[in-house]
Formats: C-alpha cells, structure tokens, sequence
C-alpha cells in the first residue's frame, strides 16, 4: 500500500511538472507571435497576447519592443519607466523616448526626463536642451568639456559644439590643443576638420603639421629647420614620435642632433624622451636600457621595460639595478620575485633566492609554477569550488533577471541573452556574481560561467574556470599529432574560452580560432572536405584543423611549445624575428621580452593553463619547463 502511494505521487509531481514546461512552451509561443504582432503594428493582436503573458519573464523586454514603435504614448512610457525601472529595457525605452523628444524639440520635456547614464550623445542633446531652455552659460561650459577630445564625438553634439565656436569661450589655443590631441590619437580626419577652423595664419602651420604625420621624413628639409619657433618645434617632436615607430635608431639620432635648441617645454621634451626609449625596447635594441635608465619619467610601464631591456641583454648587473627599482607594490607580484629569485640565484646568493622562489611558488601562475620548478616544489593549484548553501542556485535561477536569461537562451537569443545576463550580474554582489558563475556553468554556459567568475574576482575553482568539454575531440586529434592533449585544452582555454562559436575581431574562428584561409590551407593538406566559415564552429572540425596546424609550427620551431604557441599568437614570421640573433637565450628571458604584451601574456596563459588541465586530467607528470627549453639563435 505504501509503494502504492508513492508510485501515484509520483505520478501527480510528473504530471504537475510536464504541465508547467507546456505551460512555459506554450507562454514561449504566444512571445513570438506578440513579436509579429509588434512587427505588423497589429494593436489588437498584441494586446490580446500581451495580456496573458503578464507574467512571463520576458514580458517587459515584449512591452519595451511595443512601446518603442510608439513613443507617443507619454502615459504608458511613463507607467514603464516607474513599473520596470530596475529591469535594462528601461534606461533602453529611456533612450529612444529622449530621442524621439530631441527630433520634436521638446526640450523642456528633454531636461525633465533626462538621467545621466554615460551616453555622450543624449549627454550632448540634454546640454543643448539646457541652452534653449535659458541656460546658455553653463550649457557652452559643458560643451567645452565634451569638445576637448581627442577623438570625434557623436553627430548630435554637433548644434551645440556650433554654438560653442561662436561663443567666447572658444580660443585659438583650445583648437591646437584638440588638433594636436586628434593627431595623438590617430584621428587625422577630425585634426584636418580641425585645421579648417583655425584662423587664416594659422592654416598653413596646421598644414605643415599634417603632412608631416603622414610623412615624417620631412622634419629633415632644409626649410622646415630653418626657422625654428615653439609651432615648429611641436611639429619637430610630432615627427620624431612617428619615425620611431618604424626607426627608432634614426628617430634617437635625429632627435638628440636638435632637442638642445629646440624651444619646448620641459614636460613634451621628456615625453619624447619616454617614446622614444620605449620604442628602443619594443624593437629590442641593444641601446635601450642606458636610455630608459637616463628617464626623468619613471613610471610602471619605463620600470617594467627597463627589466626587460637588461634581460635581453642578460647583464645581470643591470638586471639586478633594474628589479631593485620597481616599487614595493609591484614586487609583490609572483612575476617580479621571480626575476629578483633568478638576480640572486645567479649571483651566487642561493639562499635569498631560495626565499623568493618558494615566496612566488605559492602563485597559481606562469611565474608560479617556474618558481617551484626552480626549487624542485610541487605547483600550487588551490582548487576550492565556488561556496554554496544547497538553494543558492535554485534561488538565484528564480530571480526575474535570471528567469528572463533563460527564456532569451531557450528562444535562441544568444546575444539579448548575454546583455540580460551582464545586466543582472552587474547589479550583484561579488558573492552572488561567484554563484552566478555556478549558475551559468550548470547551464552548460562556459565561456559565460568563466567571464563571470573573473568579474567577481575568485580564481580558485578550477573546474568552472578550466573545464573538460569536447575531451574526447581533443584527445583524438592531439593523439593523431603526437600533441600532449593539456597542451591543446590550453591553448583552446587561451583562444575561445570554450566557445565554439567565437568569433576575433580579425576573423578567426571558433575554440581554436582558425582564421578561414588557414583552415582551407590545411584542408587541403589533410585531403579534407572544402571548409566553409560555418564548419569551423563545428567543434570537431576546429580542434582538428587547429590542432594539425599547432604541430605544423611545433615542427618548424624544433618541437619548442613556447615559441609554437608565440607563433600561433602572432604569425610564424613575428616569432622568428624575435629569435635571438646569436646565440641561444634562457626560454623564461625570450617569453618575457616578447615585445607584444598580448603575446607575452598568450605564450605565458597556454603553458600555465596547460600544467593546469594536466592536473584535471590527473596526469601530473609534464612540468612547466619541460614546455620551455633554451631557444636557439634565427
């Protein structure tokens, strides 16, 4: 009688549980068909539907998309701004009805209902609806705030920015100084827009200027030294800071020939200086340390590559100077004790070193793990899971933000999905976002999960942050390669985060981001099928390519997995470029003294990663400089 009883409440709870999911598909359904509603301007239709999803999750962001259509309807924008404020169709409404009160000139209603939210454009239109409100005077100086940019700002400043040049408030010298800041910044567009507004003496300086940004060989004529005045002078170091990127050695040569009679102010001569020795250090010249060592300007990025201007020299004499004058805070880092650890240990003081190494090994890092190699250590992994209470996820899941996150993923919404769910993040607290991160990792959401828990600043759970997925895809092609499968989730995990579908500005794709014209390249190799955009999402596809061209660049580099993964990161032809000229070079200086940081930090995260996902895989045999043998000269 007993199991009877169960066996029927069973029943009744299977029964109750398959009649919420028809009731949810069913509320699914009649969303989408709001939508056509909406799209159709069917009045009726939508009202119809709306009313019976009053109380779906997504029924705010379907009453927004209506509203939207109709921003007539003061009342009813009104009753959502007050009814919805916390949810983000509401700053989004916001937007489009300040919008759509600027293109009717109702600027009265415009500064009524206006908040700051960082939107510089609706920014611009509340300073203008000030200034035809009777607010002329602060209007023009807000407007000369939002005027000072290095870079153009958006169309509807452009009434206000009007009155502001034939205001008083406008100078000759505010216009050079934009002009100069667009030209910094790249912006030659807005600095020959600039130029046009000068008065008529000085257009031709400006002139002279922007030609010298797009040919900077000119600063050597004869007629552009000849009279040399604080204008010339500016244009002088403006060409010099362009020749260096390019030249340094003749941008040092040029520049230390002229700076004693040039009339600048002490302040842009340093800062020239400053490029100038940068320059030298990120085209790896042997003269760049003496010249960030001369620096007047000392700050974390001259400190920094003053270190890393006397490893590649391997002068541990300026090594050790160069470790010995970052600040205190900066020697807390795992990476600098590392290098003070390697100063001691190569100046025969095995005990300082000792300290430091085994200080840095409790690091779960690149320069962690090295630390603990260089003392014979196991590696410090702190693998603690994320903190849960047993209903923390379900309550969590609960929320109406979180509800409406997983109704834009199960209506296939993939991008409206990740704005929601950054919305409804952004507002947690650090804790919360840590279980959020639990919560999109049991939605099988990784790269989500992953992005999440590093917005809420916990590092230590390992199976959220380095997850498993398409393992067996992984071990087949890596056995097919003769490739350590750590080594191939370690560069996915660097490249993709775990997501098949993503997509680098520059083109590459999917979770081993292979660029198309590479992946046709090895297909045709390999004797594949014609590979199309779309096949590598397909995460079989991707980590075959990938992992076959991973074992090409392996081969050209000797079997050195450090400089492979430089190249994958930056092109073969970067990577050995960088080679030592003579000579070989300790593996841990060469990666340090990448020039690119975004190299630098990818060479760095694959070979961490990959000691990292040997642990997962419970095979802990390969150590970090196992990954990392001398490099050989080019």
């Amino acid at each position: 009688m007993q199991s009877l009883r169960v066996i029927l409440l069973a029943i009744v709870l299977a029964s109750g549980i398959d009649a919420c999911a028809r009731d949810r598909q069913r509320e699914r359904s009649d969303f989408v068909l709001a939508e056509q509603a909406v799209e159709r301007g069917d009045a009726a239709a939508f009202q119809a539907l709306a009313d019976v999803l009053s109380e779906y999750p997504l029924y705010p962001y379907l009453l927004y998309q209506w509203l939207k259509k109709d921003l007539g309807q003061t009342d009813k924008v009104r009753a959502f701004l007050a009814d919805y404020k916390n949810t983000r169709y509401a700053s989004l409404l916001r937007e489009k009805w300040l919008e759509s009160m600027a293109a009717q000139n109702l600027w009265r209603a415009y500064t009524e209902n206006y908040v700051a939210d960082g939107n510089v454009a609706l920014e611009c239109l509340y300073h203008w609806a000030r200034f035809q409100t009777g607010f002329q005077e602060q209007a023009l100086l807000n407007a000369k705030r939002l005027w000072m940019s290095g870079s153009s700002q958006p169309g509807e400043c452009g009434p206000l920015f009007d009155e502001l040049a034939r205001s008083a408030l406008m100078s000759r010298e505010m216009i050079w100084q934009r002009f100069e800041m667009a030209l910094k910044e790249n912006h030659r567009q807005l600095a020959e827009s600039l130029a046009r507004r000068l008065p008529e003496p000085d257009r031709d300086a400006a002139e002279s200027w922007l030609k010298v940004d797009k040919n900077p060989e000119l600063i050597i004529e004869p007629k552009n030294r000849s009279d040399i005045n604080a204008l010339s002078a500016r244009i002088f170091a403006h060409g010099i800071d362009r020749i260096a990127k390019s030249d340094p050695d003749r941008a040092v040569q040029l520049w230390d020939a002229e700076k004693q009679g040039l009339p600048l102010e002490d302040r842009l001569k340093q800062m020239t200086e400053r490029r100038l020795a940068l320059a030298l250090a990120f085209q790896r010249k042997t003269a760049a340390y003496d010249r960030l060592t001369g620096l007047s300007i000392y700050d974390g990025e001259v400190r920094e590559w003053r270190v890393r201007a006397a490893l590649l020299e391997q002068n541990w004499e300026h090594i050790a100077a160069a470790v010995s004058s970052l600040t205190l805070e900066e020697l807390k880092e795992a990476r600098w004790q590392y290098w003070q650890a390697r100063v001691f240990a190569v100046t025969g003081h095995a005990a300082e070193a000792r300290s430091l190494y085994m200080q840095a090994a409790k690091d779960r890092s690149f320069y962690g793990f090295l630390a603990a190699d260089a003392v014979s250590q196991p590696y410090f992994l702190a693998d603690t899971p994320v903190p849960l209470a047993a209903n923390d996820l379900a309550e969590l899941a609960a929320e109406k933000d979180f509800q409406a996150v997983n109704e834009l993923r199960a209506l296939n919404r993939e991008m409206e999905a990740q704005r929601q769910w950054w919305f409804a993040t952004g507002k947690l607290t650090q804790e919360k976002r840590a279980q959020a991160a639990k919560l999109a990792e049991s939605w099988g959401w990784h790269p989500i999960a992953i992005k999440t828990l590093v917005k809420a600043d916990y590092w230590d759970d390992l199976a959220l942050r380095f997850p498993l997925r398409y393992l067996e895809q992984v071990q087949e092609h890596a056995f097919r390669q003769h490739l350590d499968p750590a080594v191939v989730l370690g560069v996915i995990r660097q490249e993709s985060m775990l997501d098949s579908h993503a997509e680098s500005a520059v083109g590459a794709l999917g979770l081993m981001q292979v660029m198309p014209k590479t992946g046709r390249q090895i297909a045709r190799e390999i004797q594949q099928n014609l590979v199309t955009n779309s096949s590598l999402f397909d995460p079989n596809v991707n980590i075959q390519l990938g992992s076959y061209y991973f074992k090409k660049l392996l081969q050209r580099f000797n079997g050195h997995v450090a400089l492979a993964a430089a190249a994958y990161n930056a092109g073969p032809a970067r990577a050995t470029k960088w080679l030592p000229n003579a000579g070989t070079m300790p593996a841990d200086i060469w990666i340090e003294t990448i020039p690119f940081r975004e190299t630098r930090k990818y060479v760095a995260a694959v070979l961490s990663y990959a000691i990292i996902y040997q642990h997962r895989l419970n095979k802990p045999a390969l150590k970090i400089t196992d990954l990392m043998p001398a490099v050989p000269p080019g």
